[in-house]
């Protein structure tokens, strides 16, 4: 059973940065498709970025050029490196994982909160 969790969320400033981490066990790292969302106060979760087996990225218009998605398969860790960060952007931020390349997420982590203050 795949395990994901998230780490590194905390309360900013507009306009400074902060790293997520997403930390996988329990399945082969590499294997998967993973990626970010978030949900907002009031909000449906939201799609923020994806990143390929292989290293593509995709991400919503809303964070790019701000946003970097990575992964490190020797450490079975996904990375979130947010800049230029933004009142909008606070939210609770959750990492998931699929085998395929499209359909659903199989597999999501417990959520960490993201807080961006003006």
């Amino acid at each position: 059973q795949v395990q994901l969790v998230e780490s590194g969320g905390g309360s900013v400033q507009a306009g400074d940065s902060l790293r997520l981490s997403c930390a996988c066990s329990g399945g082969t790292f590499s294997d998967y498709v993973m990626g970010w969302f978030r949900q907002a106060p009031g909000k449906e979760r939201e799609f923020v970025a994806l990143i390929t087996r292989i290293g593509g990225s995709i991400y919503v218009n809303s964070v790019k050029g701000r946003f970097t998605i990575s992964r490190d398969n020797a450490k079975n860790t996904l990375y979130l490196q947010m800049n230029s960060l933004k009142p909008e952007d606070t939210a609770v931020y959750y990492c998931a994982a699929r085998m395929a390349s499209s359909g659903p997420w199989g597999y999501w982590g417990q959520g960490t909160q993201v807080t961006v203050s003006s």
